[in-house]
């Protein structure tokens, strides 16, 4: 029969070393209060709150969902990844900005000289501002693009293509915002 080193059926107990593992990990976690957590992000100390403005689009062209769905990631990001709590105005680390491009583009061609991929590029302004800390603000342009089949129409894959930016985008943003590495 084999013996687990974790528990014991006959005594009903734990191991000592698993005992004495599980209370120094407490002890860590107790000890790392603070503004860190588990996704990477560093909290200033103090802050609590974080507003996320609606990022207008700006673009040349426009996707008319684009605004409120980035807007909208970046609110779930934060809310999720971090303990602040996600105001409508004045929080304490305090997000903005705009949509200011958005095209298609053919990326590739064919021995003949014909398209075969396509680009769409999103292009976002960010400005960040920590009022706990502001050397940590900034104002900066991220862009993210994806390639597609120029054999596929656009319309039908758009919305993918978008969302994968999007949350790319995001990233790009969360992480200088909070995270640094």
């Amino acid at each position: 029969m084999k013996k687990s080193i974790a528990y014991d059926k006959n005594t009903g107990r734990f191991s000592p070393v698993l005992l004495f593992i599980f209370h120094f990990s407490l002890l860590v976690f107790a000890a790392c209060s603070g503004g860190y957590s588990f996704t990477g992000a560093s909290i200033p100390p103090g802050a609590k709150t974080i507003s996320v403005k609606q990022f207008p689009n700006y673009a040349s062209t426009v996707n008319p969902q684009l605004s409120q769905t980035l807007s909208d990631e970046l609110r779930n990001m934060f809310a999720s990844q971090t303990s602040l709590t996600v105001v409508d105005d004045g929080g304490d680390l305090q997000l903005s900005g705009e949509i200011t491009g958005y095209v298609t583009r053919a990326s590739a061609l064919t021995s003949g000289d014909e398209v075969s991929m396509n680009r769409l590029t999103i292009t976002i302004k960010a400005n960040f501002v920590n009022t706990k800390d502001p050397d940590a603000d900034f104002e900066q342009q991220f862009s993210r693009y994806r390639d597609y089949s120029a054999s596929q129409d656009f319309s039908a894959v758009e919305q993918g293509l978008v969302s994968e930016i999007v949350t790319e985008l995001c990233e790009d943003v969360f992480n200088k915002a909070v995270v640094n590495w």
